[in-house]
């Protein structure tokens, strides 16, 4: 599987996700870390906080609609992996989650943004994880 090099659409979806980023923090004073975002609308801390949980992951969800809308054709997504795979995946990515005390957008959008030091190291070690595990899969698996 050949990875796509889209710098335009990369700059524009990082610029998004900033944005978004910013919106959240200034209007209800909250971090956009998406996983957090999840639980809190599945468990909510208080009534009135599951609105604009649903309504944010409602956003996130309805992208490839708005971009089928405008360009009349959904974006093209490929999973070269079993059904086992990513559910192993999944699983893995939670534990991960819970381990180190939030998601890649809310060290890494937002931990990062406050140079919180607990965010810098989780980026850190996201980022070493995931090319070590490209690596692996691209290099000694053969994937």
């Amino acid at each position: 599987m050949e990875t796509a090099f889209t710098p335009g659409m990369s700059l524009l979806g990082g610029s998004l996700i900033g944005l978004a980023a910013v919106a959240l923090m200034a209007l209800h004073g909250r971090i956009f870390g998406a996983t957090g975002i999840l639980a809190g609308a599945l468990l909510p801390a208080s009534p009135g906080d599951r609105t604009w949980r649903l309504a944010l992951l409602a956003g996130m969800v309805s992208g490839p609609i708005l971009v089928w809308l405008i360009s009349g054709a959904l974006p093209e997504v490929q999973v070269p992996v079993s059904l086992p795979a990513l559910l192993v995946g999944g699983v893995l990515v939670g534990i991960g989650v819970t381990l180190g005390s939030g998601c890649t957008s809310g060290h890494g959008v937002c931990g990062m943004a406050r140079l919180s030091r607990r965010s810098i190291v989780a980026t850190l070690v996201f980022m070493a994880t995931c090319g070590a595990t490209v690596f692996v899969i691209r290099h000694g698996i053969g994937g």
